[in-house]
């Protein structure tokens, strides 16, 4: 049994293939600083939605701050997914989350951010429809 909220392996972005693919430049972009989101269309063959989290060492030189970022990321996704799911249906995408900000944030911060991009990226998709 699936918890709603839950965040499954299935739903990680890890086949390198389907990571250059994402990054080769048929994708969308869209930012809400400190975060970038990077989007496509993923395969038919696909059932769901499919995320990726990135904090660049560049940006946080110590594993603590970058291991909390990504923790703070992933939450806010897994607690509002479904806005992605709410206004398309969409079922086959795979995302990306970039921290392309220089400093920690709450996360209440980080939760705003998560929502303002996922609202964004389910319109925009509708729109394409």
């Amino acid at each position: 049994m699936v918890k709603a909220n839950a965040f499954p392996k299935a739903e990680r972005l890890c086949s390198k293939k389907r990571i250059a693919q994402l990054f080769a430049g048929d994708s969308r972009s869209l930012s809400a600083y400190p975060l970038r989101a990077v989007y496509r269309p993923a395969p038919e063959g696909d059932t769901c939605v499919q995320v990726l989290v990135s904090v660049s060492k560049r940006r946080f030189r110590h594993a603590v701050d970058r291991n909390r970022t990504k923790r703070l990321i992933r939450e806010a996704y897994r607690l509002n997914k479904h806005l992605l799911l709410a206004y398309t249906g969409l079922s086959h995408i795979d995302l990306a989350f970039i921290w392309i900000g220089d400093q920690l944030s709450d996360f209440p911060t980080v939760e705003a951010k998560v929502r303002n991009l996922l609202q964004r990226i389910g319109e925009g998709e509708k729109m394409r429809e």
